[in-house]
């Protein structure tokens, strides 16, 4: 689980635009953040319904 969620937030846009660009612009996010990538993915893990990790149908 660790490092399905360490996957989960290497790859959210701010974390991908801080090693790529040195900064964060919240602006050009697409993917969502780190954060947001972690709780939908535990939400959908921890239900065991896959359609639960839509991070984009709500809010953290």
């Amino acid at each position: 689980m660790d490092e399905a969620l360490s996957a989960a937030a290497a790859v959210g846009d701010d974390s991908i635009q801080r090693r790529s660009q040195g900064r964060v612009t919240p602006d050009a996010f697409t993917h969502g953040t780190s954060r947001q990538r972690e709780k939908w993915f535990s939400t959908g893990y921890e239900s065991g319904d896959p359609t639960r990790c839509d991070m984009f149908s709500g809010s953290i």
